[in-house]
């Protein structure tokens, strides 16, 4: 078939690569001048299939209040006169119970880990590289009472399959040496030993090379307006450079994926929540972590990417604004400080933000819609990096008539 991909950030380039493989005919449009420009630029470079957990668990809403009470909370909220925001909050509420966090992670770790599983192949495959590295993700705990309350998601890791250790501090300084200066500053750990790193701007762009190779055409700087219907059908998609037509159509564009379904009728459950990094020069290799090591106390990732660190956290959930405010680094700049206080030279780092597209519940929206020809994959919120390689490869099967080698009824629209 003649397929359009709207959106060529990391969700968009792996759908298009896995349907050039799979013998389609593609084409990727997008507003911007190359890929990944957008939430994909500076993301915090975890492939972590380990940590794929929902934002909406129990005691998040007493959690939340103290969060944003904090001066270094990992959450936001700048309220707005919009109703959508406040229903997509509401019901990531009805989502903070034990019983729906449960069901939610056990949706979200089959297609992360599986992704993760596509990735390495993919890398064997066709040799692409992108500062990886497969050394881990450590969850460190600053107090000992988060390290005793992971019961539950130890649970789910259990349930699927997934390899962790919990650490104690020397078994975390093991993981990661930098730590041994720092020892005073946390209890223990939770490590992910085959959870990955890397930098997902790299690797799109890279992936981009290898999808032209197949035949995909990108068409860049073009701007998405809206899509046109008729009962049952999208018939095309109105573009600044007029209509665009396909046998099908995959709409990949994170956060604004809502816009384009709306006026057919469907709601998207699919809200941004902005999220910040900086990137670091490494001043001191062997003050720099191996590999991300996430402070759960602000829920800020720390990660080595090459001769960079990427710090990356905060959830403000404030609409669309892509405004950087200068206390959401200071966030950045103290966590990595003080837990690696020789490892990055601040005076160079580079301040970013990128609007995750989150659902309320945490698992992404992946597969079809009442329109036939009209498939969705967004909704991956802080994972697109994790999930990328599998969703692509999970919609170019069904787009081909093919069954999924994962069962992926739970990551409709209608779920």
């Amino acid at each position: 078939m003649k397929v359009l991909v709207l959106g060529s950030g990391v969700i968009g380039v792996t759908s298009a690569y896995y349907l050039a493989r799979a013998g389609h005919e593609v084409t990727v449009i997008d507003r911007q001048p190359k890929p990944a420009l957008e939430t994909s630029f500076a993301n915090a470079g975890e492939v972590s299939p380990g940590y794929s957990s929902p934002w909406a668990g129990p005691g998040v809403p007493v959690k939340a209040v103290k969060w944003l009470l904090m001066k270094h909370g990992p959450l936001v909220i700048r309220p707005k006169l919009d109703p959508v925001m406040w229903l997509w909050l509401l019901k990531m509420l009805r989502n903070c119970t034990s019983a729906r966090y449960a069901v939610n992670k056990s949706r979200m770790i089959p297609i992360a880990e599986y992704s993760r599983d596509c990735l390495r192949a993919l890398r064997a495959d066709i040799g692409i590289r992108y500062d990886e590295r497969e050394r881990g993700t450590l969850q460190l705990f600053r107090y000992q009472a988060q390290l005793d309350g992971t019961g539950e998601d130890i649970a789910v890791l259990k349930q699927y399959g997934v390899p962790f250790e919990v650490l104690d501090r020397d078994g975390c300084i093991a993981a990661e040496p930098a730590l041994a200066g720092v020892k005073e500053k946390f209890a223990g750990g939770l490590r992910l030993p085959h959870d990955e790193t890397g930098d997902c701007h790299m690797f799109t762009q890279a992936l981009a090379l290898e999808a032209e190779k197949l035949g995909v055409r990108f068409n860049f700087n073009v701007g998405i307006d809206g899509l046109n219907a008729d009962a049952t059908r999208i018939t095309g998609v109105a573009t600044s450079q007029g209509i665009m037509q396909a046998d099908a159509y995959v709409l990949a564009l994170g956060s604004y994926s809502p816009h384009l379904v709306r006026p057919l009728g469907i709601s998207l459950p699919v809200y941004p929540v902005k999220g910040y990094s900086i990137t670091v020069p490494i001043k001191d290799a062997s003050g720099a972590p191996e590999s991300t090591v996430m402070d759960e106390s602000y829920k800020v990732a720390i990660t080595r990417l090459g001769d960079r660190i990427r710090v990356g956290g905060t959830a403000e959930i404030s609409g669309y604004s892509t405004k950087l405010y200068a206390a959401r680094r200071a966030t950045l700049d103290h966590s990595l400080t003080d837990l690696f206080p020789r490892g990055g030279d601040l005076a160079k780092a580079t301040f970013w933000c990128g609007l995750r597209p989150m659902t309320p519940d945490g698992p992404p929206v992946i597969g079809a819609t009442r329109y036939a020809n009209l498939h969705l994959n967004t909704g991956h919120g802080t994972l697109g990096w994790t999930m990328a390689c599998g969703s692509g490869r999970v919609l170019a099967d069904m787009l081909s008539g093919r069954t999924p080698e994962i069962d992926t009824k739970e990551l409709s629209i209608t779920r």
